[in-house]
């Protein structure tokens, strides 16, 4: 997707994250239990079969009580990346499942950069999802796994996510253009399930709202028969200055329903497929990292 000189520059960055991993496999991210790393934790009292090398003799000498120094242990955390692989995505002369794609791929390498586990989900299969660790050098099965993709159907988003398989606190990802009218029926709050769900499950959420150029900026003009891609319905509609400001309302309006639903720990970030990759990946995307 990207040639070297862009991933070198991705290794500089990792997912920021809010939580103490509690996996048992070795990383790089705090964990609850306490191990040998180089960060000090807490003191505890001298207990007979305690490394005598971790006793800390300034304490010793100033109270005249055996206390060891206890450090935290390293664990990797699960980075989860849900796809959302409907047909929808294939709307835009730059099409969304393009630069969805690239999205997965791009997080899938933070995570394996960092010695995370990623957990990548194609929301139609969620029985099925691509388990992977290891490293960058793990990388290459992502990138094959995200071409092996069909974009095609619909997809059903929360019973997607309520399938996810639970490993401990972590991050989950959602890549989709949020378009869906389950989601955008405001009252129903489904958008706002979906947040409190993940919260509940002790996941930051990380929502990249993949959206074309087309839609964000309508060119469209007379009267037209729309056509629902994925269960072909159609609509006839007059795109005159008024229908394309309510249009523009609406969205802005998602959007900032959108951003409001993360306010408690997550991460809201709008991607235009007309956007520059580098500009998006490295300016747009830099609130999600641990700079």
């Amino acid at each position: 997707m990207f040639n070297s000189e862009f991933y070198d520059m991705l290794s500089r960055f990792c997912l920021a994250v809010n939580h103490k991993s509690s996996l048992n496999m070795s990383g790089n991210r705090k964990s609850v239990q306490k191990g040998i790393s180089a960060e000090f934790s807490d003191f505890r009292e001298y207990m007979p079969g305690d490394d005598l090398r971790r006793l800390d003799w300034n304490v010793y000498a100033r109270l005249d009580k055996m206390y060891i120094r206890e450090y935290m242990e390293e664990k990797e955390s699960v980075v989860s990346i849900l796809l959302d692989t409907s047909e929808s995505m294939n709307y835009g002369q730059k099409p969304k499942w393009e630069l969805a794609s690239l999205l997965g791929a791009v997080m899938a390498y933070l995570a394996l950069n960092n010695m995370d586990r990623v957990m990548i989900y194609d929301m139609k299969n969620m029985q099925r999802p691509y388990n992977v660790s290891g490293g960058k050098n793990a990388f290459p099965k992502v990138l094959r796994w995200l071409e092996s993709l069909e974009y095609s159907g619909s997809v059903d988003m929360f019973a997607a996510l309520k399938q996810m398989q639970r490993k401990g606190p972590g991050i989950t990802v959602l890549i989709s253009d949020f378009l869906q009218e389950e989601l955008l029926e405001e009252e129903n709050e489904q958008y706002e399930k979906m947040m409190q769900y993940l919260l509940y499950c002790r996941q930051r959420p990380v929502i990249l709202q993949t959206l074309c150029g087309e839609e964000l900026h309508v060119s469209m003009e007379g009267t037209l028969n729309l056509i629902d891609m994925e269960n072909e319905s159609k609509l006839r509609i007059t795109m005159d200055a008024r229908s394309i400001k309510a249009y523009e309302n609406q969205l802005q309006a998602l959007v900032s329903r959108m951003k409001k639903g993360v306010r408690n720990g997550g991460t809201y970030v709008l991607c235009d497929t007309t956007r520059d990759r580098n500009q998006l990946v490295f300016e747009d995307l830099r609130v999600l990292y641990d700079i």
